[in-house]
């Protein structure tokens, strides 16, 4: 078998327990379609806590993500791939748009500010990196994906956190740079809230 019937052989299997398991489609659904707020919702909380090193670990996750989103859409317009609603008859559990398919956003999203997390905080990574991976799942589930696409996606998304997070640690520049830019914005806050003025000071853990 070539890997294009493989990788719709396994399509297949996964989709086909939309029928199989028809109870799991609504979860597969919130995965699929609102769990990446989740990540969203997560950054801010981490940022907001005031510590120097969760800072830090943000803003390498969103220097990362743009990096692997912006590649995403590169890779997606130079070897473009239909939806498996597209070509096939599938079980579509949720409304997409019929474009490029590889990589997966969803995926690359999900498994670089993953990534970034378990870096930083394995404990807290691990849990990040399950919901990455349940969600890349559900998009195969939902019928929006072929498996090589969110698997694609998420080594995009690990290779991408991985090589900026190296950078910023082996390069003074890059490092003094978003360290500035914490900085800054720190100030702008002990600004804006006088009243925690007396924590302005970003505790270092």
């Amino acid at each position: 078998m070539s890997f294009t019937e493989v990788d719709y052989h396994w399509f297949q299997m996964i989709n086909e327990l939309g029928h199989t398991l028809a109870v799991l489609n609504p979860i597969m659904r919130l995965f699929a379609s609102y769990a990446e707020y989740v990540f969203y919702v997560g950054v801010v909380m981490y940022w907001f806590t005031r510590h120097e090193v969760k800072r830090r670990m943000v803003g390498e996750s969103i220097v990362a993500a743009c990096i692997a989103l912006l590649s995403s859409g590169i890779i997606g317009h130079f070897f473009y791939r239909d939806r498996p609603f597209v070509t096939h008859t599938v079980l579509q559990l949720i409304e997409h748009p019929a474009n490029a398919s590889f990589p997966s956003d969803h995926a690359i999203g999900a498994f670089v500010i993953a990534t970034s997390i378990w870096i930083y905080r394995k404990k807290d990574g691990w849990l990040w990196l399950i919901l990455a991976g349940c969600i890349a799942f559900s998009r195969v589930w939902t019928g929006v994906h072929y498996p090589s696409d969110v698997l694609g996606g998420a080594l995009i998304g690990v290779a991408v956190a991985t090589a900026v997070h190296l950078v910023f640690k082996r390069s003074s520049a890059a490092e003094k740079g978003l360290k500035q830019l914490i900085d800054l914005y720190t100030r702008v806050e002990a600004k804006i809230w006088p009243s925690h003025q007396d924590r302005s000071h970003i505790i270092r853990k």
